[in-house]
């Protein structure tokens, strides 16, 4: 057997916001070839099945879910598959912290990712979020997916396979649901100091603008097309440091959401409403949420 089933793992314990009731089960991948149990195994669970990294970008309600949690292997180190001219193709297993990509590719002196540092993600849910930051997104370098579904089973999948945008990936085939497993990106090498230096200053970036240490999920809303940053509408609106019970709009940065301590996801939802429709009515602005939503 390849699959490891966990009865009712908390959601609050797989997640960077810390909130969230039990889910039915979570199931861990151990290899590929676990995959051929997978939907037999997702039959008698019940539920539906969510893929899950590092939790960084999820907003769970409280109470029990009716979902299946899905976790991939991490997977060995990144590999080196073409490299010709000023290019080099990088393949990545999705369960790889993305902190860690970024530290292998500085030390190896490729470049192409420097905007993501600070996000504390899997490179799965980098690739399935199409994560990025200040112009800088996983699209831009993306050459391949290694893709699962039921319907498709295990396949590489180009760039032209898949639609990506702003915080948003799905492949171009109608898939139930779908699990990244792998990754291959195209990157540029370049003076290992001078990546290292690029991630620095996102770090820095970040730190003076972003509550990091803090418990969040990251950007609660998009940034809407037209208008300005979500950050600037919330705090305009007034949410900077709003609070209810153990939830709280940062006081660093408006967009950020934060756990300060015994929160609960029924404060988190009633402050988003809040946002939104103070936002709706000042600027007549629809905040779209980024954090992704599970109950």
């Amino acid at each position: 057997m390849h699959l490891r089933v966990l009865p009712g793992p908390a959601l609050a314990e797989r997640t960077t916001l810390r909130l969230g009731g039990p889910a039915l089960a979570e199931v861990r991948i151990g290899s590929e070839r676990a995959l051929d149990e997978l939907p037999g195994r997702l039959e008698e669970l019940g539920g539906r099945p969510m893929a899950l990294g590092h939790g960084s970008n999820v907003l769970a309600a409280d109470g029990p879910l009716p979902v299946v949690l899905l976790r991939v292997p991490e997977g060995d180190r990144p590999e080196t598959v073409f490299s010709s001219g000023e290019e080099t193709v990088v393949r990545a297993g999705a369960g790889m912290g993305l902190p860690a990509l970024l530290s292998w590719c500085a030390r190896h002196g490729l470049s192409g990712l420097e905007g993501l540092a600070g996000i504390p993600g899997a490179v799965g849910g980098a690739v399935a979020m199409n994560a990025g930051s200040f112009g800088n997104d996983v699209s831009q370098v993306l050459e391949r997916v290694l893709l699962y579904s039921p319907c498709c089973g295990l396949r590489w999948a180009g760039r032209d396979d898949v639609r990506m945008g702003y915080r948003f990936f799905a492949p171009q085939t109608a898939d139930a649901f779908f699990l990244v497993l792998g990754v291959e990106l195209r990157l540029t090498k370049a003076e290992p100091e001078a990546v290292r230096a690029a991630l620095d200053a996102t770090w820095a970036r970040k730190r003076a603008a972003q509550p990091l240490a803090a418990a969040s999920a990251g950007c609660v809303f998009k940034n809407p097309e037209g208008a300005a940053p979500a950050g600037r509408l919330l705090d305009e609106a007034g949410f900077k440091g709003r609070r209810l019970g153990g939830m709280a709009f940062s006081e660093v940065h408006a967009n950020f959401l934060v756990n300060l301590g015994g929160g609960t996801a029924v404060q988190a939802f009633e402050l988003i409403q809040a946002a939104r429709e103070a936002v709706a009515g000042r600027f007549g602005v629809a905040l779209e949420l980024e954090v992704k939503v599970v109950a």
